[in-house]
């Protein structure tokens, strides 16, 4: 994949505020990609004794959820851990695994938070204007905003809003679990990624491409460390 350089990642974390606050302009709200046949998930594990990321990337057909590619990079972490700023800290890792995919996504789904952010620009905002992209967010925990629980079955969803604005959705992805929450990236709205998230949940609470991403990353650094 072609990666666009939009800016330097070598910056301090005043300087990381203003390129999100600039770049925050440029996320497209849209009604989400259309024919979509490949799907990407992607993760990071952080191995901090070593100070280095490891991200992973694994590519699933839609139709069938069948996997036709993994990848994996690892590198230095140099941006320190600052709540809001996690672009900069996994951001250049996740790319250097993007650079080896043979199959180009036409969408991605990231362990993370899209517009849901106080300067409406999570890491899947982020990565997907670099990567020009459509793309989601599936984050575990809240970041902003508030919202009233959804159904207990699994699809039943509420709004999350911050400052009178919808930022995302708090989604029941299987009955009685604890909710996630599902916010657009880029190239995307609330309803498309809702309904893209519902197509890979298969039993669990986490939807299959970030999932299995996760456990991936988690298996190389737990290899790594031996």
């Amino acid at each position: 994949m072609k990666i666009k350089e939009i800016h330097s990642w070598n910056v301090s974390p005043r300087e990381a505020f203003e390129i999100q606050k600039n770049l925050a302009r440029q996320v497209i709200l849209s009604d989400g990609p259309k024919n979509v046949e490949t799907v990407a998930g992607s993760d990071i594990a952080l191995d901090l004794d070593r100070e280095e990321g490891i991200a992973g990337i694994i590519i699933y057909r839609l139709r069938d959820g069948i996997e036709l590619e993994r990848v994996f990079a690892r590198s230095k972490i140099s941006f320190p851990y600052i709540p809001g700023l996690l672009a900069f800290r996994e951001g250049p890792i996740l790319l250097k695994a993007f650079q080896l995919l043979k199959h180009e996504p036409d969408l991605v789904f990231f362990d993370g938070q899209g517009i849901s952010h106080p300067r409406g620009l999570g890491i899947a905002s982020h990565l997907g204007i670099i990567l020009d992209k459509p793309t989601i967010g599936c984050a575990k925990s809240r970041l902003i905003g508030t919202y009233h629980e959804p159904g207990i079955d699994k699809g039943c969803f509420s709004p999350l809003i911050d400052q009178e604005k919808q930022v995302g959705v708090v989604l029941r992805t299987r009955k009685g679990v604890r909710p996630i929450f599902v916010s657009p990236g880029h190239q995307m709205n609330h309803k498309s990624a809702v309904d893209f998230v519902l197509s890979f949940c298969d039993g669990y609470r986490i939807p299959k491409p970030t999932r299995e991403a996760d456990r991936w990353v988690g298996q190389l650094k737990v290899k790594s460390k031996k």
